[in-house]
């Protein structure tokens, strides 16, 4: 039953970085909606296009948020006009003023009359900025819902994107808790050789110093100072806290805060092992579940 559980769930995993595009043609051109995503605590949603109306800005974003809960959310609007709707209209007044302001100067000037209709000047003159227009059409109902639907789409298809990626995220981190739980298992290998190890160094200390001690009280400090340095305790934590983390993964459709909070609790049982450990192998050991543990807590923080 469990690893049917774990199937789906995992595909429910999803990643906060994404990117999702929509278009859609209309008669008078086309609408391109791109939307990505990046790492981030809250929903941070960012509009960057002038053709959203303003009063339209706040469903969107209430929209967004709702969809996606989470991360640094770029939107992007752009609008591709085709011939029809890109043919601007002459402004003949402007247009005539120009003309008559510049013939005079000509004039004025003492040039030929014919010199100040030449097309040379024509073509300056609509250069000029609103000589030529270009007529602004407010959106109708109809519009702006083809508008919105095709920011559905592509937030939709951002959400797509998340869900692969998430299943790539799923995989690594839980490949690596488990090799966290491989090396607290290999530890276990150690534990008599280095209650030995330890006792060793002792008597071979007291020996070096030639200090006389009484065996009785030797020997009871000796278990004294091993139990300060077992490290029973926090493996059975760490174990459990692994046991959560994998729970929490598998359990919840956006735990990517908690499992944060989850490694930081594996990280302090670790730590604690490696300054108990007085044994070569098991700080390596130690090392390998922090570079694990480094590994786990990068990828949590793209986990939605």
């Amino acid at each position: 039953m469990r690893p049917v559980l774990h199937l789906y769930l995992k595909v429910m995993i999803k990643s906060m970085t994404g990117y999702g595009k929509a278009e859609t043609l209309l008669e008078n051109g086309k609408l391109i909606v791109e939307i990505r995503s990046l790492n981030g605590k809250n929903a941070d949603i960012g509009i960057k296009s002038q053709l959203i109306p303003r009063e339209k800005e706040m469903e969107v974003r209430q929209y967004i948020a709702g969809e996606l809960t989470r991360g640094n959310i770029d939107l992007f609007v752009n609008w591709e006009q085709n011939a029809k709707a890109a043919a601007r209209t002459l402004n003949r007044e402007l247009f005539s003023e120009y003309m008559r302001q510049i013939s005079a100067a000509i004039a004025q000037a003492g040039a030929e009359k014919e010199t100040a209709t030449a097309p040379e000047m024509i073509a300056a003159i609509i250069k000029i900025p609103e000589v030529l227009e270009q007529p602004r059409q407010e959106l109708t109902g109809e519009q702006w819902n083809i508008f919105f639907a095709t920011i559905r789409q592509a937030v939709a298809n951002l959400d797509s994107f998340r869900s692969r990626e998430g299943e790539t995220l799923y995989s690594d981190v839980t490949k690596r808790v488990r090799y966290i739980e491989s090396f607290v298992d290999e530890v276990e290998k150690y534990e008599q050789q280095r209650i030995v190890s330890i006792r060793g160094r002792i008597l071979s200390k007291l020996e070096e110093m030639k200090v006389e001690t009484d065996e009785n009280r030797l020997e009871q400090e000796i278990i004294l100072y091993i139990e300060k340095l077992d490290i029973n305790e926090e493996k059975v934590r760490l174990r459990q806290h692994c046991k959560y983390f994998m729970e929490t993964i598998n359990g919840e459709a956006h735990p990517g805060k908690k499992l944060g909070f989850i490694a930081q609790e594996m990280g302090r049982e670790i730590n604690t092992m490696g300054s108990k450990a007085n044994h070569a192998e098991i700080q390596k050991l130690v090392v390998k579940m922090k570079d694990e543990l480094e590994k786990i807590k990068e990828q949590s923080l793209n986990i939605l």
